[in-house]
């Protein structure tokens, strides 16, 4: 059973909200639409849980326990588009984090297995009340421990829901859960598919002994250059040729996240502009193309040794109906080595490879030849690109392979290499950037270009504020979730452009949280991700109690300025901080309250809110200049 090549996304899209049409529908007709680009076959989402997840944090549908909202976030958009361009296309649900009610005070999601069953089934039966999407596959937590009760009581809870088609994925780590499903016949029935994550395209003899489907379940995850996509055509047909995994999932769908954001530009194709309209469709997306334009789920691998006798390998595949495609690779080491794991020397030299067609087969007279070569000196790949038919004498027909190729032959006449017109050329973001959050029905619930990393910046209406804050932004996680890595203890949410040195940073704040509560502005700001807890930049807070600071850290520790402003919790006041050169200040309500404050790094970073816990806090009229 296959289910080709598809692709991952865990707070990697955020920007791809915001692109305006032509240019949003032509980047996910590259990704999904059948026969036009990438041609996906499955699309992996998280399930938002509050907290980072690499390169942001995703809203959960469940904030706290008594709250389900199936609108937030942008992963329901997401699914709903692909659906709709492809609706064979699978998909499956992951969570990497999970809202703080979930482990009641403790780091961890499962001594109440069946809390976090239920929360989990909420999504699924969500996705499809709200959105009428069905998920194919649910996942149990990215990366990290898997727990043999949990997985046994979310079986049974789905089974009794009548969600017996969604199939486990375990554990989405390492190969260890396939060591306790060969001796625990319960767990072997619980799971559908053993998920491993960027395996090196080996398997281990116990995931053989399942007899379950093997998938790499997360894989690539490497800078989307020729070299990028020579790894992802490597794996994409030796993580069956040595690991017997049907499937290969790639981390992440598309770059729609700042670049300066950990793992930048690790996506299929890269679409991090919505402001200019420009993005790029990357050489991965073509060689997605050789194998996913040609096979579908559930077509067969061919059982037959895929290792080529030159070095590189190919795979065999046919849908049973007399359809046959063969996608050989002949990537050479140092032009396809993934960011992980390390990966062995080998050799790969130009030859020429015959093949024998046997059974039904040996009737096939023609094969359509598509083929890719990619370059790495003068960046001239020929990419996805058909050649004339090949014709099959007797059953058997040879093929000359240079090194760094990939070609598929195939049955199939539906191939096609389809191309919009050329996207706009890049532009920086805004120099001079308004958002007064004045939106009464948001298409979405966060605010265009806000990166949140730590916490989650909602859409709101101030219903007690018959002023000119009915319309505001409001940071919502009022406890530390389950993380995933090391979240900051503040929340934060980033805009911008990361090159701003000279900048002007204007929002209206609403402390909510009494006595101890707190917000920021910032610029500067150097860091994000998975290093959020380590983030520099000029931080301008004031608290509830009456004082304010000026830091050069996202923690709090390294004090510039202390002092009196007067600010209370319950009423609006607006912050102003500019920094030139190597100087800061900042004023409350249009007065200057400090000034002259030394800045000595980081020379540049973006701009930023946030509140100095996990509190309720609003702001409005948000406004950066920089020069």
């Amino acid at each position: 059973m296959l289910l080709g090549s598809c692709a991952l996304l865990a707070a990697t899209s955020r920007l791809l909200v915001n692109y305006q049409e032509p240019y949003r529908s032509q980047i996910l007709d590259y990704l999904f639409k059948p026969n036009f680009g990438a041609s996906l076959h499955i699309l992996k989402v998280e399930i938002g849980g509050d907290g980072q997840s690499t390169d942001g944090t995703e809203p959960s549908h469940m904030h706290y326990e008594n709250d389900e909202n199936y609108f937030r976030g942008y992963e329901w958009w997401l699914m709903k588009e692909a659906k709709k361009r492809n609706p064979q296309i699978k998909l499956i649900g992951l969570p990497w984090t999970f809202p703080a009610w979930i482990g009641k005070g403790e780091n961890w999601p499962y001594d109440y297995p069946h809390v976090t069953a239920y929360y989990i089934i909420s999504w699924i039966l969500g996705a499809k009340q709200y959105h009428d999407l069905d998920i194919d596959y649910i996942g149990i937590w990215n990366e990290r421990a898997f727990n043999s009760k949990y997985i046994k009581v979310l079986r049974q809870s789905l089974d009794r829901l009548g969600l017996r088609n969604i199939g486990i994925i375990a554990a989405d780590g390492d190969w260890n859960i396939s060591k306790e499903m060969v001796v625990d016949p319960y767990l072997n029935d619980a799971v559908q598919v053993v998920g491993a994550h960027y395996p090196g395209t080996k398997t281990v003899p116990n995931a053989l002994l399942t007899q379950k489907k093997l998938w790499s379940s997360e894989d690539y995850s490497t800078f989307n250059d020729e070299v990028g996509a020579g790894c992802w055509a490597r794996i994409l047909n030796q993580n069956y040729v040595n690991g017997n995994m049907t499937s290969t999932i790639a981390w992440n769908l598309v770059a729609s996240y700042y670049e300066d954001l950990p793992f930048g530009r690790c996506g299929l194709m890269t679409a991090q502009e919505p402001w200019s309209g420009h993005y790029k469709v990357e050489a991965p997306i073509w060689i997605t193309a050789h194998t996913t334009q040609f096979t579908q789920p559930g077509w067969s691998y061919l059982q037959v040794d895929g290792h080529l006798e030159g070095g590189g390998s190919f795979v065999a595949l046919t849908d049973g109906l007399g359809n046959l495609t063969i996608i050989i690779e002949t990537m050479t080491h140092n032009h396809s080595q993934c960011i992980r794991p390390p990966l062995p020397h080998f050799n790969v030299s130009p030859q020429r490879a015959t093949f024998y067609l046997r059974g039904s087969f040996y009737l096939v007279k023609t094969l359509q030849v598509w083929y890719s070569r990619l370059d790495f000196e003068s960046a001239n790949s020929i990419l996805f690109k058909q050649l004339h038919p090949l014709d099959v004498w007797r059953g058997s027909f040879s093929i000359d392979l240079d090194v760094d190729e990939v070609y598929t032959l195939t049955t199939l006449k539906t191939g096609q290499k389809c191309s919009c017109p050329e996207p706009p050329p890049p532009q920086p973001f805004p120099s001079n950037y308004k958002d007064d959050f004045n939106i009464r029905n948001p298409p979405f619930s966060e605010a265009p270009n806000f990166a949140d990393q730590t916490g989650v910046f909602e859409y709101f209406i101030n219903g007690s504020d018959p002023g000119d804050h009915v319309f505001t932004l409001r940071q919502v996680v009022v406890q530390r979730p389950i993380t995933w890595v090391s979240d900051a203890d503040q929340t934060i949410s980033i805009i911008g452009n990361f090159r701003w040195v000279n900048l002007t940073v204007t929002c209206d704040i609403y402390i909510e949280k009494q006595d101890d509560g707190g917000v920021f502005i910032a610029g500067r700001v150097d860091n994000g991700g998975i290093y959020v807890r380590r983030t520099k930049g000029v931080f301008f807070w004031v608290y509830a109690d009456g004082t304010y600071r000026v830091t050069g850290d996202l923690a709090g520790e390294e004090v510039l300025m202390k002092g009196l402003s007067g600010v209370r919790a319950s009423a609006w006041h607006t912050l102003t901080l500019n920094i030139q050169g190597a100087s800061a200040s900042g004023l409350l309500n249009g007065y200057p309250l400090w000034e002259n404050v030394t800045i000595s790094k980081p020379s540049n970073g973006w701009a930023a809110i946030g509140t100095r816990s996990f509190e309720f806090a609003q702001f409005d009229n948000f406004h950066v200049e920089a020069s």
